[in-house]
């Protein structure tokens, strides 16, 4: 309907224009001096050519914002629009990565990372699974992932907080479907710079230097709990477990995202945009404008990492958990308070 509305709206500017110059010409043909007048043949031909270049113009622009619009209608909207506080300054992105894998019921949140972008700057920064916090609403303290299994709005605001950080928008991000994504940018170029593998999500890969995944490889390498590199001959394993995975899917997240947002190529947005809406949920405050800006912003942004500093603990029932420290973490907080 959209497309159909542009149409008639650019052929209605092109007939418009046409008939204004055919009103200009005529009032003033009869004061120019005889022969001076443009054969009536070429003028219409000029003013033929005219009008189509005004209608395609029109169209295009109306028929890109129609499915820009009926893609980004399609992408799944979380309610936590009510509780984001935002952020002074700049714009700060929750963004969670989720991995659903078979036999196992609902999401699972396997990353969480806050991103602050502020001018041409930009930070990002990894909030640890294992994270021990108080989450609004429970008593004591537990780990910042089950504030997520207590759904979006818990989450938001335990970061917001508990930590401090104020949340313009939030964006969830199925790791399985985003396969499907890798696939549709033509692959994503991750750093080696040793040759890695891991049975147990299918990881092998045996060059060094930029090695461009394809989905499945993408998927294997941010699933991948027991990363092992050969190094001088030596197999040796991500002693750092859950946050050696964590930085992996951030650099996985980082790149992808960065391919995805630099293409300016329509048909290729097309393949990222059906890709997109299958892997994604958005905050049902986000606006078709700020889901551009934040494309825009992945495709041309280098954030800063910035690591928050924890203390690996167990509890007094056993369960091995990260402890912020506190003084330590203020300064970097503070970078994502504005």
């Amino acid at each position: 309907m959209k497309l159909v509305l542009g149409f008639l709206v650019g052929l209605a500017i092109g007939i418009g224009a046409e008939q204004l110059w055919h009103r200009r010409y005529d009032r003033g043909a009869s004061s120019r001096p005889r022969g001076s007048v443009l054969p009536g043949r070429r003028r219409r031909v000029v003013m033929s050519v005219l009008a189509t270049v005004v209608v395609l113009l029109v169209v295009t622009m109306v028929g890109t914002y129609a499915y820009a619009t009926s893609q980004f209608d399609k992408i799944e909207k979380v309610p936590v629009g009510g509780v984001l506080s935002g952020a002074p300054g700049g714009t700060n992105y929750l963004l969670v990565g989720t991995d659903n894998r078979p036999g196992v019921s609902g999401n699972r949140s396997d990353t969480m990372l806050v991103l602050r972008t502020q001018g041409s700057k930009s930070w990002i920064m990894s909030l640890p699974r294992d994270l021990f916090v108080a989450i609004p609403g429970q008593d004591g303290q537990h780990r910042i992932n089950s504030a997520y299994n207590s759904g979006p709005q818990t989450l938001v605001r335990t970061v917001q907080e508990t930590l401090g950080i104020p949340l313009d928008r939030y964006i969830e991000i199925n790791f399985v479907s985003f396969a499907g994504l890798v696939d549709a940018i033509g692959g994503v170029t991750i750093d080696f710079p040793h040759p890695a593998t891991d049975p147990k999500s299918g990881l092998d890969i045996q060059q060094t230097g930029a090695v461009e995944l394809n989905g499945a490889q993408a998927l294997a390498y941010v699933r991948s709990r027991t990363y092992t590199e050969t190094i001088d001959g030596q197999h040796v394993v991500d002693g750092t477990a859950d946050l050696g995975r964590v930085k992996r899917q951030q650099a996985f997240l980082r790149a992808v995202l960065s391919q995805a947002g630099a293409s300016r190529n329509p048909f290729h947005l097309r393949k990222i945009g059906e890709s997109l809406t299958a892997g994604l949920k958005i905050d049902d405050h986000m606006t078709l404008i700020d889901g551009l800006r934040f494309a825009w912003n992945m495709g041309r942004l280098n954030p800063q990492s910035l690591v928050l500093p924890t203390t690996p603990t167990t509890t007094s029932g056993g369960a091995q958990v990260l402890l912020l420290q506190e003084q330590a973490a203020q300064p970097i907080l503070q970078t994502f308070r504005g």
